[in-house]
């Protein structure tokens, strides 16, 4: 298991606060990293994608580097960015050309030196002509030519992408491989989610800390299991949107959203020594309709049970909750006992093969054919009864049936919900909602 990017890595680093955020945002050209005129607003490793004249490379996002004494949430991103370099091929130290070189420059210098990985020297903030000529004053930090850019108006931007894939590595050669299943966690706030996804992947890869809220962005990571390819999706906590702040914290709640939308699978922690609340339940509301597969997690099971067993009384209450999602799996788990995990992978494993799934058309004709036969639809108050002609999925993600009818203004909903529940007796959807569509078949406007 490996949670390593397969494409060349390029991690940016640097003080907090000369702009790295800005550059991530500006290289990967999409808005990722949250960008603020503050100190210390990147905490975890954020990753993303880009490509440059035909090659692609992993782009990394770190915390602002201190280097002094340190303690609690600075610690833990001082180690956050430590992990970034020794996963480097290429390093991008970020400066800041308006403050010129200071003491903290030359401290990471010397960090950047001792990781034996090539390194390119970026001057950010190099808005115009007259900061071009300041730029050479980091000469002095022995790294080489400083490649002067502006992430906020673009400037260089080209001319830095051009050095970056010169020094990349020749990705080996590969076959097309399918894209990895995006898996994103989500949860309000203080249920264990980024400690999850450090369960998951063996390292402490998302910066954990009691205080609520310490996850602040969407941080995407790489990972493969048993063979199989995934991108994990830790979040922010999602708070009701009455108590979302403005500034970073309305960045976080945006951007754990986005990432429910782009998700194959949602894994919705819920902290099982306490009862679903009510926002436990909008999260879930926002999940369905997004149309993503769903696994429910039950994290801090250590704190209600002596080892990792289901308990039907608590899953019931969990399932009464919420239980206008009546297919989701749900499942004990802890991540700071380790309890579960493998079977929180089965989870998403089969959710996402429901999540993509095709029912071949004669089969899905056969099993609304039966459970029409054995129940028909009820006649409307005229005597005149809504019929099926035929039935198809034209797509997944979410599993999607057309049906075509004579009238759908005469589908009851509750009919529908029997056709769902018929159809999920035959095909394995579990974790995913089926999406119906109804049609009128060409030509039966003018019978009815």
């Amino acid at each position: 298991m490996t949670a390593r990017p397969s494409a060349p890595v390029v991690v940016l680093v640097g003080r907090p606060n000369v702009g790295k955020s800005a550059l991530f945002n500006r290289m990967i050209r999409r808005r990722v990293a949250i960008v603020e005129d503050i100190p210390g607003v990147t905490r975890d490793r954020l990753y993303a994608v880009s490509e440059w004249r035909g090659k692609r490379f992993t782009l990394v996002d770190t915390g602002g580097l201190h280097l002094g004494p340190s303690h609690g949430l600075a610690a833990k991103v001082r180690e956050q960015v430590r992990t970034a370099l020794r996963e480097a091929d290429l390093l991008l130290f970020v400066v800041d050309v308006q403050d010129g070189v200071v003491p903290e420059d030359r401290e990471i210098a010397e960090v950047v030196r001792r990781s034996r990985v090539p390194v390119l020297l970026v001057a950010n903030k190099a808005d115009g002509p007259a900061h071009d000529l300041a730029a050479p004053e980091f000469f002095a930090l022995g790294l080489g030519d400083p490649i002067p850019v502006s992430a906020h108006h673009g400037r260089g931007i080209g001319d830095l992408l051009d050095a970056v894939v010169a020094l990349l590595p020749e990705p080996a050669p590969h076959g097309v491989a399918e894209a990895p299943m995006a898996v994103a966690v989500v949860g309000r706030p203080n249920v264990g989610k980024s400690s999850l996804v450090n369960a998951i992947l063996g390292e402490e890869r998302v910066v954990v800390d009691a205080q609520p809220g310490t996850t602040r962005d969407a941080v995407d990571t790489p990972y493969e299991r048993d063979g199989r390819r995934y991108l994990l999706i830790d979040t922010a906590g999602l708070r009701r949107r009455a108590r979302v702040g403005r500034g970073i914290e309305s960045y976080g709640a945006v951007r754990s959203r986005r990432a429910i939308e782009r998700a194959d699978v949602t894994v919705l922690v819920l902290d099982a020594s306490e009862p679903v609340s009510d926002q436990d339940q909008r999260i879930a509301g926002e999940i369905a309709r997004a149309g993503c597969g769903l696994v429910v997690a039950l994290n801090k099971w250590d704190l209600v049970a002596r080892a990792p067993r289901p308990d039907r009384t608590r899953e019931q209450a969990v399932r009464r909750a919420l239980r206008f999602l009546p297919y989701a799996p749900v499942l004990p788990v802890s991540a700071t006992a380790g309890w579960g995990i493998e079977a929180l992978f089965s989870a998403i494993n089969r959710v996402g093969a429901a999540h993509r799934a095709r029912i071949g058309t004669g089969v899905l004709n056969r099993i609304v054919g039966e459970a029409v036969a054995a129940r028909q639809p009820p006649a409307d108050r005229a005597g005149r009864r809504l019929r099926i002609f035929y039935a198809t999925q034209p797509a997944s993600k979410p599993p999607t049936v057309v049906l075509f009818v004579n009238d759908p203004r005469r589908m009851p909903e509750a009919y529908l919900r029997y056709l769902e529940r018929v159809i999920r007796s035959k095909v394995d959807l579990i974790g995913v909602p089926l999406r119906f569509v109804l049609r009128r078949r060409r030509g039966e406007e003018a019978r009815t």
